[in-house]
Formats: structure tokens, sequence, C-alpha cells
């Protein structure tokens, strides 16, 4: 076991104890790989990480503990497709010394079947709940190796919406410019998760990705891009023009300047993650823009691209140093143009650090 797992196990069991939870499962996906550094194909066998308050251990597949060997030292209570997984969990349970928990706290990506699988053979009525006051709690509050792997990724971003801003010309279409971008992040061994381009009336729809369209001169084009290498992901999205800027495009993108700046300086621990998505989401609406703010300020960013804390206009989570969240205002008008600017940002205990070296200024081409 390495020394990361066993610290995280120790800092697990000491939240576990605190919400009187004796049982916390874990499937295979991005919970698995914070504490054991590794999970599993996820597939449709029964494959769980159970850990009580001393011990925890596998049930593991037959077919996927030789591959899954080389990544951990937890034990294996192995099952084959023959006998079925239900003998193996009852000995991962006897093993790690939890047969009749005060209560359960379950992996909430979990697949159903594995979820009733585990229930089922627990005492009837035995308390159980999601992550969010444990293993969730600790996930939000990023450690220095965490940091260090969120600031490479988001430097490697900055290279390649630099890259977009080099080669953008009127005349390429958004899928071209998207080409540019994913090949830049697989330079740098990093695997290319998402990229919008958005121009003209596309940049009016948040979620729009790429296509066939056109870039022509006079294009508010919005990029919004993010890779993952080591495990971790980045999240940007900046502003171009092509030639001279539509009209009314300096107002707006001033005003989405000035709403980024309020939810920085509104992040602070201790404050409700509403009051920052507030303090964007007023500078929008008191310039007569709010109709068309049309999604949350921000989200949490670490081993998953959106992960809690969640900075939306109903959110009571407590911000608190070390969680990685983005800010992201917007604003977006139907068939003329969209303007996003996104930073993600590190807390600490004096307010945000940037984790992006590059201006917000719109980039002139």
């Amino acid at each position: 076991m390495t020394d990361q797992t066993s610290m995280r196990l120790k800092a697990l069991r000491e939240e576990m104890s605190r919400e009187n939870i004796e049982l916390i499962a874990l499937a295979p996906g991005s919970h698995m790989d914070w504490v054991a550094g590794f999970h599993p194909h996820p597939d449709e066998r029964a494959c769980l990480l159970l850990i009580g308050p001393e011990k925890e251990a596998f049930l593991m597949p037959g077919l996927n503990a030789e591959g899954s060997r080389a990544f951990t030292g937890i034990a294996f209570h192995c099952w084959s497709d023959e006998d079925g997984p239900q003998a193996a969990l009852l000995q991962t349970l006897e093993a790690i010394g939890v047969t009749a928990p005060k209560a359960v706290a379950l992996d909430e990506t979990m697949r159903v079947d594995f979820a009733l699988l585990l229930l089922d053979s627990l005492p009837a009525g035995t308390p159980r709940q999601f992550l969010e006051t444990t293993l969730g709690k600790l996930r939000m509050r990023k450690d220095a190796t965490e940091y260090q792997k969120l600031k490479m990724n988001a430097l490697i971003a900055d290279r390649a919406m630099q890259k977009a801003f080099d080669v953008i010309t009127p005349g390429m279409t958004e899928n071209q410019v998207a080409t540019e971008i994913k090949n830049h992040f697989a330079s740098e061994q990093a695997d290319p998760q998402f990229w919008i381009v958005g121009a003209a009336g596309n940049g009016a729809f948040p979620h729009h990705s790429a296509s066939e369209s056109v870039i022509k001169a006079g294009d508010a084009i919005v990029i919004d891009i993010g890779g993952r290498r080591d495990g971790y992901p980045s999240d940007i999205t900046r502003m171009a023009i092509v030639g001279e800027a539509p009209d009314g495009y300096d107002e707006v993108h001033a005003i989405v300047e000035k709403a980024v700046q309020a939810a920085l300086a509104a992040a602070r621990p201790g404050v409700m993650a509403k009051d920052v998505d507030a303090a964007a989401r007023n500078v929008i609406a008191d310039a007569g823009y709010g109709d068309y703010f049309v999604h949350r300020t921000g989200h949490g960013l670490g081993i998953d691209g959106h992960e809690p804390p969640f900075i939306t206009a109903t959110s009571e989570a407590i911000l608190d140093e070390g969680m990685v969240f983005s800010i992201e205002p917007g604003i977006y008008l139907p068939g003329r143009f969209g303007i996003r600017l996104e930073e993600i940002v590190i807390l600490r205990a004096d307010g945000p650090e940037i984790l992006s070296e590059l201006p917000r200024d719109v980039k002139a081409l």
C-alpha cells in the first residue's frame, strides 16, 4: 500500500468515526482512484472496495485480479462468473470485520445492481447515505500533489489556447481549430477532453462544441477547452475576435470581466458557494443582462472535471482552503455572440489563486 493510500485511508476513517459510519463502499471510478490510486476496468461484474473502521478489502472479479494486483497491496476476495459474487462479498465483509454496520456510505456513482447486492447482504434497515460528508468532504480539499498536477494541466491548457489563437484565420472551420487544439494537448502527453469553439451566433450556445461553421471576419469566438494528464484535468475559456469586434462586444466583455472579478473578490474561506455565485450574477443582472447568464458560476475540479463544490445560486457549501473550482460567468446573446471567461482557482487563506497564466483580455486576431 502506498503512503498516499495509507494517509487517505487514515483521514477517511477519522471522518467515518465522526459521522458514525462503519462501512464505506466504493465502485470503480474517481472515488476509488482517490483512495487506492487506481480502479479496475468498470463493467457489469461487481467490484467494490469496502472500507471498515480498521480494515479494507476488495471484492474483485477474478478476471480483473491479475491486472489489478500490480497497482495495490489491498487484499482481494475474488469471485468467478461460474460462482457469482455473493459468497465472496460475504467473505469480504467478514474479513474487514463489518457484517452489521451502524451505517453504510455508498459511492453515489455506483451501479444500482452493485448497491443492491451490498445492501441485500447487510441487515435489513441498515442506515445508508452517500459520501458527501466523508470521502466527498476530503476530496474537495486538494493536497500539494494534486495542486501540482492541476497547475501543470492549467499551463498545458494555456499553451493549447495560445495555439488556437495562433492558427485562427477567416475561412477556417470551427472543427479545424478544434483539431489544432486537440493536437496540441496530445503533443504534451495530455488527452484532449473537450473543445468548444463557438464562432458568432454559435457562441451563444454554452455547450456548442465545434462544427463545420466557417469563421468569418468580425466573428467573436468562445474557446473553452480541457485536457487531462497524470489523472487530472484542465478547463479554461477565453475569447477571440477575428478583425473588428461585433457591435456591443466591448461593453459585454467588460461586464463579464467585472463579474469574474466580483466572484474572485467574494471567494474566501468560510463563504457559502451561493454567495460567490451571487457576486457574479448580480453584476450581470445589474447591467441588464441577467436573463442571458443561463448557467451556474462554477464547478469543482479534481480527478473529475466536474465535482463538488458547485458554485450555484442555491449551494450552501462552505468554501475552504484547498478547494479548487471554476469561476466562469457568461452572457449569451442569441444570434449574435456569447462571452464566457473562465478561471480555475485554488482557494488559499487570503483568497483564490488562479491556476492559468493567460490574460482574460480578448485576443484580437
